[in-house]
């Protein structure tokens, strides 16, 4: 991610509202950006000074050094850099050799060993050529680290994109309080939430939808204030992986007096990097989805099964079920719940949740081998069907037709 100093000169305060200077696809910056790609690239293997001091040349007495050095920043966050392997560490080569200076370029009377004597010394007590013990010497020191893996395969459209997804994430590193009306893709957005550990109030919006409103690194409710602030800027791909949504952040960046709005929606020309879920999380989901469309496809019974659509809010976290039966004339709602192949750790987790959510239209379907016993579904208001191989779709539809509210 980028640092406060590489986004601040790229905002600009237009009324109450805040804008971001983002990088268009020109000609001139796809150039710049395949020079930079190509740049980088080169110097895998090398030592990340190599890299810097290419950088400083590379960018010279430029005007647009803040953009460069942005688009140098989104290069190496992606890259890998590794210290030298070896058996000895740098910190005790450097015991060593310490141990044995100081040294000069000539002897004399009180200094009779040069740098390559020492070298040549501590090799030999090592097991080491003397050229490895000079590249050992600070090898531990970020400058020196080897880049092992130049990261993705950049094309200088992406490059771009990314740095501009950068940028608008910066701007989030001096939020107070941000809300989010969000009308889709539920799993995905409350699933990085809990990744990224973000303090949150959710409530359902009449007209279907939620709004959420986070508690930003700024707010005098958060205490580690630079952590929670990479984790807050972090969240932002996630969001732009719903199809609907909306977005309003009470920002104040330091070079501004008073606090600005920064608004985003799903408009936005910003691109997620971030990996959305698959239609199923399990085969067993997945068979009763294909089952429930081959026996009611064409809406026989009036019923359409809709994936992950429903969030049941808990406080402090979700509860997202895995299907929604809604009844096309009546608007009348099922949520199914399939407890099948799951760690017991995950399944204490998700008792704990349906327990909380005290859902009389949920509808647990639990698979036998799970050892999912009935005393431990206690003070449940949801309906239990437990199966052997795969949830019998004429039993779960009674249920349906008998809790659907």
């Amino acid at each position: 991610m980028l640092t406060g100093d590489l986004v601040r000169p790229r905002l600009r305060k237009r009324g109450t509202q805040i804008i971001v200077q983002h990088v268009h696809e020109s000609d001139h910056w796809l150039r710049i950006a395949a020079q930079m790609i190509a740049l980088f690239r080169a110097h895998e293997g090398q030592p990340q000074y190599a890299w810097e001091g290419a950088l400083e040349n590379f960018e010279g007495d430029s005007i647009d050094y803040v953009v460069i050095r942005g688009l140098a920043k989104v290069l190496t966050d992606a890259a890998t850099f590794e210290t030298i392997e070896s058996p000895v560490s740098p910190a005790a080569i450097r015991e060593q050799v310490f141990a044995l200076g100081p040294v000069f370029p000539t002897i004399d009377l009180f200094h009779q060993l040069t740098r390559e004597d020492v070298f040549a010394q501590v090799a030999q007590e090592n097991g080491l050529d003397p050229e490895h013990v000079a590249m050992l010497l600070f090898a531990d020191r970020p400058a020196e680290y080897v880049m092992v893996d130049a990261g993705p395969d950049w094309s200088p459209a992406a490059l771009l994109a990314r740095y501009n997804l950068e940028l608008a994430r910066g701007v989030l590193y001096w939020s107070r309080l941000m809300h989010i009306d969000i009308f889709d893709n539920y799993k995905d957005f409350w699933r990085y939430l809990k990744l990224f550990k973000l303090m949150f109030w959710a409530t359902a919006k009449p007209g279907g939808g939620y709004h959420v409103e986070l508690d930003g690194p700024i707010s005098p409710f958060v205490k580690s204030t630079t952590r929670y602030g990479r984790q807050f800027a972090a969240f932002l791909p996630a969001l732009l992986l719903c199809d609907r949504w909306q977005m309003q952040a009470d920002v104040r960046p330091p070079q501004f007096d008073a606090g600005l709005i920064y608004q985003l929606d799903d408009q936005t020309a910003l691109r997620s990097h971030f990996k959305q879920s698959g239609a199923f999380d399990s085969r067993m989901e997945a068979d009763f989805a294909a089952e429930f469309h081959a026996k009611f496809g064409d809406k026989r019974q009036g019923w359409e099964l809709t994936r992950e659509d429903e969030v049941i809010l808990l406080g402090d976290t979700v509860m997202i079920p895995d299907f929604t039966l809604t009844h096309h004339k009546t608007g009348r709602k099922a949520v199914i719940e399939i407890m099948g192949f799951w760690h017991p750790d995950y399944l204490r987790r998700k008792v704990a949740k349906v327990k909380a959510a005290q859902q009389r239209n949920l509808i647990l379907l639990v698979y036998e081998g799970v050892n999912l016993t009935p005393d431990q579904l206690d003070n449940v208001p949801s309906q239990v069907l437990y199966f052997k191989n795969k949830p019998v779709l004429k039993e779960v539809m009674a249920l349906v037709e008998a809790v659907a509210e």
